[in-house]
């Protein structure tokens, strides 16, 4: 295998920080030829002593002077804001682009790899969530593969592995149920910033970890399943899994299932994607049946966590109906990590701008832009 340049976009947050641990561990492997942040910039410059990338990208330009100064010593070229990632992304040096910025916001910079024939690891759900015909299009039409990074859609693309003319009746994306698995109406009416941010699995970032906490996580999981492994809503079941052991399956048109298993620890899917299509060694710690000897499964509860039921609603209207829900679930989830909204008030909120915001059944780049923007203002009008 020969060595792999990454550009790693979002590279102070969680998926970011454990890909340069991915990349620490094989440095005969892989090298950070790029990494990128918004507005942490002190873990940034301290990244960026440590791993020697080419280029720095500070897509929040109020703190370039600060990262520009730190890093001159070192013969680290600095650019600053959204326009300079898209650029960068196109650099001849780098093979392959891990995107693992958060939200809309990582949706350009994904565009503009696969327009330059970058291979892409993509961490980054919201790219497919809104812009899933157009980014499919683009990534067969430029012959850059997308690689997933979640650990339910790299399950799933590992059990297809050797299955290409073998059709797919159904996969069935697992969840752990989150934080608030169980709770009642009344307990989720009350449920503090904590108790929400609390994962009993898995170490993510605030936004992700409110989602899984309200389900919405798991239907922007299903909407992105839908791009890309071709699929119709009705071949996209979710059940909740509390020990994240079992990440995704896989039912073949025989009725025969495959599932990928292994400790909830996205070092994994992360190095799967970046050495793909090989399997390298890792130090993480093994899965032992005699440690589960219980694994257990559960429907979804749709009543009490009825953004996973928005999120199948949307997928079916298509157009740019998942636009508009991401957008409305973003400034719903900032809303209540700044303690302004209750838990359970999020969803009021996405299901009122849906209802508010202009569907558009055919959508260009500019059209899920405007889109975003519109859904945004209307989801801030009810806080």
């Amino acid at each position: 295998m020969e060595k792999k340049r990454i550009a790693v976009l979002g590279s102070t947050g969680s998926i970011g920080t454990q890909t340069l641990d991915v990349i620490s561990r094989h440095p005969d492997l892989f090298e950070a030829e790029v990494l990128s942040a918004h507005n942490q910039f002190q873990l940034l410059i301290e990244q960026s002593i440590k791993y020697r990338p080419n280029t720095v990208v500070i897509s929040n330009d109020e703190h370039y002077s600060k990262v520009r100064d730190a890093l001159d010593p070192y013969d680290i070229k600095v650019f600053a804001g959204p326009q300079a990632l898209d650029q960068v992304v196109q650099m001849g040096s780098i093979d392959m682009v891990l995107a693992a910025m958060v939200g809309f916001a990582g949706l350009s910079s994904v565009i503009k790899s696969i327009e330059a024939g970058k291979a892409v690891a993509l961490a980054n759900k919201e790219t497919l969530v809104v812009a899933g015909e157009l980014v499919t299009k683009l990534s067969i039409e430029n012959r850059a593969p997308i690689i997933p990074v979640d650990s339910e859609h790299s399950a799933i693309f590992q059990c297809l592995v050797g299955e290409h003319n073998n059709p797919i009746e159904k996969i069935y994306l697992t969840a752990s149920g989150g934080p608030l698995r169980g709770f009642s109406d009344k307990q989720i009416a009350e449920v503090s910033l904590e108790q929400a941010l609390k994962h009993p699995n898995w170490d993510m970032g605030a936004k992700i970890t409110i989602d899984s906490a309200s389900m919405m996580n798991k239907g922007l999981e299903a909407i992105e399943a839908k791009w890309l492994f071709d699929l119709k809503p009705d071949q996209i079941d979710v059940i909740v899994h509390p020990q994240s052991i079992i990440h995704s399956i896989v039912q073949f048109n025989d009725g025969a299932m495959k599932a990928q298993m292994g400790m909830p620890d996205m070092r994994l899917p992360i190095q799967y994607a970046m050495a793909f299509p090989n399997r390298i060694s890792s130090p993480d710690k093994r899965f032992s049946f005699l440690d589960y000897p219980e694994l257990n499964f559960e429907k979804p509860n749709l009543k009490t966590f009825p953004n996973l039921r928005i999120a199948f609603e949307v997928m079916d209207k298509g157009g740019n109906a998942p636009c508009v829900m991401n957008a409305a679930n973003e400034v719903a989830v900032e809303a209540f990590l700044q303690e302004k909204i209750k838990f359970n008030e999020m969803t009021g909120i996405i299901e009122k701008t849906l209802e508010k915001a202009t569907f558009v059944a055919q959508s260009t780049y500019v059209d899920y832009v405007n889109s975003d923007r519109e859904s945004r203002e209307i989801a801030r009008s009810f806080i």
